[in-house]
């Protein structure tokens, strides 16, 4: 777990299971779910705003596990109809690494692909100016952090094959449609 949100998020899984004795607790676990509407937007839509913007020059490859946003709605849906008391079920799509996701935000609004994968270690005093910054209050949220940096050393890659076989979840759409929703 790097980062006080992961941490929050499996310190509040482990406290739902802890008490869940005699409830009724299905737990879905979303990868990295892109689609329209993300108005805020979160980190993953931040990443997609700033690519589309041609404001991501580079980057440091990784991979996530992208899943269009309407489909983890239905997989929502799904586990509460259908999901066994107890069970966890990761609510996903395609494994791609981030310079592939990178290329096809690119594609959707015409612009070149950022080329320069930059290894972990050289962003790093990057990171920490725009922490500085941030922690200042000169800057609202930091595009570039050190937990982000350490999370993209992992591949983030999941399979949804056991909400598949429990929940009948297929997400139909491929990651293209969610990054091309979230784009327009």
């Amino acid at each position: 777990m790097i980062g006080p949100y992961k941490h929050s998020k499996h310190r509040a899984a482990n406290a739902v299971a802890a008490r869940a004795t005699g409830l009724d607790v299905v737990t879905v676990m979303p990868t990295a779910p892109i689609g329209p509407r993300d108005a805020k937007p979160t980190p993953t839509g931040r990443m997609v705003v700033e690519a589309a913007r041609g404001r991501m020059p580079s980057f440091v490859e990784t991979g996530l596990n992208v899943v269009h946003a309407d489909d983890v709605a239905e997989g929502h849906l799904r586990a509460h109809q259908q999901g066994r008391r107890g069970e966890t079920y990761i609510l996903g799509g395609e494994n791609l690494r981030l310079s592939a996701i990178l290329a096809a935000i690119a594609a959707l609004v015409g612009r070149r692909a950022p080329r320069v994968n930059l290894p972990h270690w050289s962003v790093l005093p990057a990171a920490a100016v725009a922490e500085g910054l941030a922690h200042c209050r000169l800057l609202r949220e930091p595009l570039i952090t050190f937990d982000g940096l350490r999370m993209a050393r992992h591949m983030m890659y999941f399979s949804s094959d056991k909400a598949g076989r429990e929940l009948g979840y297929a997400p139909p759409r491929p990651a293209s449609d969610a990054l091309a929703d979230a784009v327009a």
